[in-house]
């Protein structure tokens, strides 16, 4: 079986108020993108990594990740979907996409391998958590119309992964209806295709504002880095 991990980093960050990538900011003494890969690095399961990146980044990221192998790249598109194709272009065959964002550092070895064994055996599968707090459903004018039972509820992250000819007709079919979803489980439920959660670690956050930082930094001291 051959599995291949598509690393997203080309999304700019305007909500982390950095000039540069938030991928390339420092974390402990390592940036970003280099935790992320490392750690999908580390499962034998996954053959080769592309890492999906803006055409200003690549030299950055290219020096930060000179020690890490079977990495290609290639630049994202205007949506998170065409940045996805973008990478899945590049790749001649595959068994399992792994789709991950760049930005959550800290995803466990755990994590990966559970939702790998999932997709492996349904066909689609991404890694989340039960919701902690109480969720609304508003109309147009904030009114609180329902509730939903929190029991139901999970919070999806990544890696969202997928047996890579469920992908592709998946996004086939988005084309013909002229549609571009922001997540990749959407997509594939989009083409009728059940996808499983597996319930992953609290601690696997996307990094995305300045408080994410301090709040990445205390979980790494939690897991017992200094």
């Amino acid at each position: 079986m051959s599995n291949a991990a598509i690393i997203l980093g080309a999304g700019s960050g305007t909500r982390m108020k950095s000039e540069k990538s938030k991928l390339l900011l420092d974390l402990n003494g390592k940036t970003v993108i280099e935790r992320t890969v490392a750690a999908f690095s580390k499962i034998n399961l996954i053959d080769e990594i592309i890492v999906v990146c803006r055409a200003c980044d690549l030299e950055n990221f290219k020096c930060v990740l000179a020690g890490y192998d079977n990495i290609s790249y290639c630049f994202g598109g205007n949506t998170r979907q065409q940045s996805v194709m973008n990478a899945v272009k590049t790749i001649d065959k595959c068994d399992l996409l792994i789709i991950h964002d760049g930005a959550r550092p800290l995803i466990t070895e755990k994590e990966i391998v559970d939702t790998i064994k999932s997709a492996e055996t349904n066909g689609a599968a991404a890694a989340g958590v039960p919701v902690k707090d109480t969720i609304k459903v508003v109309d147009k004018n904030n009114q609180i119309v329902d509730t939903p039972d929190r029991s139901t509820l999970i919070s999806i992250r990544t890696p969202q992964i997928f047996h890579f000819d469920v992908y592709l007709k998946a996004v086939e079919l988005a084309k013909a209806q002229s549609k571009d979803f922001t997540d990749d489980c959407q997509l594939v439920e989009n083409y009728g295709k059940p996808v499983f959660a597996v319930i992953g670690d609290y601690g696997n956050i996307k990094i995305t504002t300045p408080e994410d930082i301090p709040l990445a930094q205390s979980i790494l001291k939690m897991r017992g880095e200094a």
